[in-house]
């Protein structure tokens, strides 16, 4: 059977990840996901409302037009995890394919609630739901395998596609988490077992390849936050704490911790509110009673109208904004639109790094002078990677074994950095490593 890996999108870039996988004539596509900065360039863009050719040529989606050219039928969209750069582009693309989308629990309340907010196409497919550990027949020749993983979303898989002549295994994203301060820690035990049933291919990201050593487990980024949060358990000074609105490890981290203080975490935003609502309703998370959330921008302005008036000391909002996001919460806080005002000594925690591309960089930076020149004390790094460092790649690539690797999810510094790495385990450039362009084709014979 001929195997062919297409590279739709995620190959030039951070962001917009499809990819194509071809067996024979039944083709399944990983992942639909939107590049959020070639949106936010345009200030009046609004996703929900826009044409797929339109964010096509923005760069802001896959350019599956290419799909068009690739002999067969697509019979599954697979979604490793509900990050928007792997399924922010469903609603706009799903509908062109007769297939059913295909995640994890999570991920498919997220995928729906995307499909919900849709303006301009129609997505009927059927959505799926597969659990860690579980198996879909696609078809006679393809079963799609979900193996439990660790990343900075909850309900993250890593998807092996089982063929007859061996298993095409999907890693992006992940982390070799052993000690997760959520779910379970990766099933290494699978993946060993399905490396001795042979790997033809495996496509990896390759965001944090330079990184030495191992990513540090999400309980390091706990112990962070809690030892700035509580080394100020008297201070009376206000306490904002700005991460991830889809990290829901994080999150339950800072509400517990608030709680202990006996400072009562307040969620504010419309992703917080979404992302954090979804897993609670699901039981994947438990927050502290004292919890409350609020998304609606009229409701969050009279929520912080009333913290001031109750009193900043007996509260630690925890808001959007990290990444100096216009309209975001703590953006809109710096720049004295809210009624919420920022005093000498106020503490600002951010509990997340800088997405790398310039334009957060720039954002960042301006919320950050403004606080500043408020008073606001500001904690910044409290965060860990949900990305692997370059030994997570190493163990990975020796429990699979893999005859081939496409290294994806990155720019080309960050593709060519896996290929220097792979050499290294030896592999070799064209022969059993590939380097793939957005809009290439790979056939492995």
């Amino acid at each position: 059977m001929d195997i062919e890996i297409v590279a739709v999108g995620g190959y030039n870039e951070v962001g917009r990840n499809m990819t194509a996988v071809r067996c024979g004539k039944e083709i399944v596509i990983f992942d639909m996901g939107i590049r959020l900065d070639q949106i936010m360039i345009h200030e009046d863009a609004e996703l929900e409302n826009m044409h797929s050719l339109d964010l096509i040529e923005m760069k802001a989606i896959p350019d599956d037009t290419m799909m068009n050219t690739v002999e067969g039928s697509v019979k599954a969209i697979v979604c490793t995890h509900g990050h928007l750069d792997h399924i922010g582009a469903i609603p706009k693309l799903a509908h062109r394919y007769n297939a059913p989308i295909i995640g994890t629990p999570y991920t498919v309340e997220l995928i729906k609630q995307q499909i919900q907010g849709e303006q301009k196409f129609g997505v009927n497919n059927k959505v799926q739901v597969l659990r860690p550990g579980q198996r879909f027949r696609i078809s006679q020749n393809i079963t799609l395998e979900f193996v439990k993983m660790q990343h900075s979303i909850i309900d993250t898989v890593m998807a092996v596609l089982h063929t007859k002549d061996g298993a095409i295994v999907y890693a992006n994203d992940f982390k070799l988490d052993r000690t997760p301060v959520l779910g379970d820690p990766p099933d290494l035990a699978r993946l060993r077992q399905i490396g001795k049933e042979g790997v033809i291919a495996l496509v990896v990201e390759s965001t944090n390849i330079d990184k030495k050593g191992r990513c540090p487990s999400e309980r390091i980024a706990r112990d962070l936050v809690r030892d700035t949060m509580t080394s100020y358990e008297d201070d009376k000074g206000a306490m904002i704490v700005s991460t991830f609105s889809s990290h829901i490890s994080r999150i339950k981290t800072i509400a517990e911790c608030a709680h202990e203080m006996g400072r009562k975490p307040v969620l504010l935003g419309r992703s917080m509110e979404r992302y954090s609502t979804t897993a609670e309703q699901l039981k994947l998370v438990s927050f502290p009673p004292t919890l409350s959330v609020f998304g609606n921008r009229r409701t969050v302005d009279r929520t912080l109208r009333h913290i001031l008036k109750t009193g900043k000391d007996k509260f630690v909002p925890i808001v959007t904004g990290h990444q100096g996001e216009p309209g975001a919460i703590l953006t809109r806080i710096a720049q004295g639109d809210t009624p919420y005002k920022v005093e000498k000594g106020d503490k600002i925690l951010f509990s997340a790094k800088v997405i790398p591309n310039p334009m957060n960089y720039g954002q960042r930076h301006l919320v950050e002078t403004l606080l500043r020149m408020k008073g606001a004390r500001i904690h910044d790094e409290l965060h860990v990677s949900g990305h692997a460092y370059r030994e997570d790649h190493y163990e990975l690539i020796h429990l699979l074994n893999p005859q081939h690797i496409i290294p994806s999810h990155g720019d080309i510094d960050m593709t060519g950095g896996y290929l220097k790495f792979a050499e290294g385990c030896g592999y070799t450039l064209n022969n059993d490593i590939h380097l793939l362009r957005n809009g290439q084709r790979l056939l492995l014979k």
